[in-house]
């Protein structure tokens, strides 16, 4: 008889990535329960996905996160690893030492936890092609920032979810961390704007902002969700904060303990690499 899947409870599931968890948990097979607070809006989206949960069998419920021995934590990462970056101001206040004060708060508070770092996510990193600030394909011409050969890692919103639960659920990602770092997913900015370029049959011009160009537009930046996006952008494509090497005595890595789940590749991403 096969072994009773374990209940998960997602906090924030009505977010942009827990959304993706709760799904996945779903389907996965496993009692799964939303956290919804009675604050929150009652616009027409929120009820669909609410509604979409409802449909998967996933029960809405006021959480009582009390029972530490029921509990498995899993903070929300990425873009960049909080115990590895050095990013720059605004990035480094706003999420590297909030970030890492979780991992530490996580860590002492004697409930098992899972720290999964992905990278850039799909939805956030491919619509530009890579360009930190755009939200839609180059036209004629790239904002790149240094030389452009640096490497940056990718991972689709669903692959993430479903990882995240097959962690929950696995007591050799107890106490650890899981980087969700496919080597296939793993290309440098002219690498991903040579796809897009490939599949859209046209070449466009490439404008290089060198390190100081980049520190001067973060200090200058419109916003301070700008100024925090092409912090963040620093540390990836000029520092290298992606190029690293996943070292298995200590961490997990997606791909080699999950092999037979099937990601979802760049250069096969529909309605964002494609015509």
């Amino acid at each position: 008889m096969a072994s009773e899947k374990s209940k998960i409870l997602v906090v924030g599931g009505t977010g942009y990535l827990g959304r993706h968890v709760v799904a996945a948990s779903a389907r996965l097979g496993h009692p799964t329960f939303a956290l919804v607070r009675d604050t929150a809006p009652p616009d027409a989206a929120r009820a669909a996905l609410l509604k979409s949960f409802k449909d998967a069998g996933v029960t809405l419920v006021k959480g009582d996160l009390g029972d530490q021995a029921s509990l498995r934590f899993i903070p929300s990462e990425f873009g960049l690893d909080a115990d590895r970056s050095d990013a720059v101001e605004p990035a480094r206040s706003t999420f590297i030492t909030t970030k890492a004060a979780i991992r530490r708060a996580a860590e002492g508070a004697g409930v098992p936890y899972t720290f999964v770092w992905t990278g850039y996510f799909f939805g956030y990193g491919l619509p530009g092609i890579g360009q930190v600030l755009a939200r839609s394909p180059p036209a004629d011409k790239a904002v790149v920032l240094g030389g452009g050969d640096t490497r940056a890692s990718f991972a689709d919103e669903g692959d993430i979810g479903t990882y995240t639960v097959l962690a929950a659920d696995d007591p050799r990602a107890a106490n650890r961390t899981l980087y969700v770092k496919p080597p296939a997913n793993t290309l440098s900015h002219n690498e991903l704007l040579a796809l897009w370029e490939g599949k859209t049959g046209r070449a466009f011009e490439r404008v290089r902002l060198d390190e100081d160009a980049v520190l001067r537009q973060i200090q200058e930046a419109p916003t301070p969700l700008d100024s925090i996006l092409l912090s963040i952008g620093h540390a990836v494509h000029i520092k290298g904060e992606h190029e690293f090497e996943v070292d298995p005595s200590s961490v997990m890595d997606a791909t080699e303990h999950y092999p037979y789940l099937v990601m979802r590749q760049v250069q096969h991403v529909g309605g964002i690499l494609t015509i």
